[in-house]
């Protein structure tokens, strides 16, 4: 759904509660701060939106931006702290007349224990310590995922588990599916968990060596390092590119050493979201990658694949960097 077929539904919906004496109505999004602002700039003032409050590009904002009299906000990421909102309604026309916004850090300063949560959350703990603190492997050293647009050991690491494991030549792992930013050297079934969250389906397609150029193209292309948010990925071991961000080519690219042959069919792995949204996620209609062959679902959920391997694998080695060179 791109921001206007959304502009289009919220409209719908608005319309559908008109005989309805609706105090209020926010819009809860995850496409990112700019698109929540493009949205709010084409919704029509009689459908009645008051706030759109959003996510997926993790804004913190020291004030709402207000479009088109619409209030847009997002708190950040993670439990680190809450966005508040201390509203002032007119209902006379069901509109926002004062608001008072703060980012609320969560912290004994601003938010006490409460004992009664802590007694209950206490008589769980023993039981989910047992099943997510359990130890699956370890690694040599603490592996690193320190921005969503590198090649990264641990978005690596987890690219390789799906090559090995779903027996592609090349595993997608999208780098915003890793959610931390560190993990070992001890890893645990919690561990993978938070990492990742997301436990989507995983299936296999098939693209020719052109197609891979095209779409490493349009995943490097300039907007990806020029502060956009965009898809970006991690490559499984085999995988050797030299990206040149000045020529926005390929210096080299290589597949288990040899160079890739544009009409050669390769196996790929992509998680259900990027498969989903394949035209703006690889840059390529997934019409032309079934052309190639028809997919297959590898796993249901992406969890038991990692959790399972880890815990036959208890040693694991730090993954072979140079999958994704930027040179000038």
């Amino acid at each position: 759904v791109d921001v206007e077929d959304a502009a289009h539904e919220v409209g719908k919906i608005c319309n559908s509660f008109k005989t309805t004496d609706v105090d209020l109505t926010v819009v809860l999004t995850h496409i990112g701060f700019e698109e929540d602002k493009q949205l709010a700039s084409m919704l029509d003032p009689d459908w009645g939106v008051d706030i759109i409050i959003g996510g997926h590009t993790h804004t913190i904002l020291e004030k709402p931006a207000e479009v088109n009299g619409v209030l847009v906000v997002q708190a950040g990421i993670g439990t680190n702290q809450i966005g508040r909102f201390d509203l002032v309604i007119d209902t006379d026309t069901n509109s926002v007349s004062e608001y008072k916004w703060e980012l609320v850090p969560i912290d004994s300063d601003h938010c006490p224990r409460d004992p009664v949560i802590d007694r209950t959350v206490e008589l769980y703990k023993g039981k989910t310590d047992e099943k997510y603190g359990r130890v699956l492997c370890r690694l040599p050293r603490a592996l690193t995922h320190p921005s969503r647009y590198q090649e990264t050991e641990l978005g690596s690491l987890f690219a390789d588990v799906f090559k090995h494991s779903l027996g592609v030549d090349i595993s997608f792992l999208g780098s915003g599916a890793v959610r931390k930013p560190e993990a070992g050297p001890v890893l645990t079934h919690g561990d993978v968990i938070e990492i990742a969250p997301f436990n989507d389906k995983v299936y296999r397609l098939q693209a020719t060596g052109e197609q891979l150029r095209r779409i490493c193209r349009y995943i490097l292309r300039d907007e990806a390092f020029e502060g956009d948010h965009t898809e970006f990925f991690q490559f499984s071991v085999g995988v050797e590119m030299v990206y040149s961000q000045r020529r926005r080519d390929f210096e080299d690219y290589r597949f288990m050493g040899e160079p890739l042959s544009n009409d050669q069919l390769y196996t790929i792995s992509l998680q259900e979201y990027h498969r989903n949204n394949c035209a703006t996620s690889l840059g390529i209609p997934i019409e032309e990658l079934y052309a190639n062959g028809r997919e297959l679902v590898l796993t249901t959920a992406e969890q038991d694949v990692l959790i399972e391997y880890f815990a036959g694998n208890v040693r694991q080695q730090v993954p072979k960097p140079g999958r994704l060179v930027l040179v000038e």
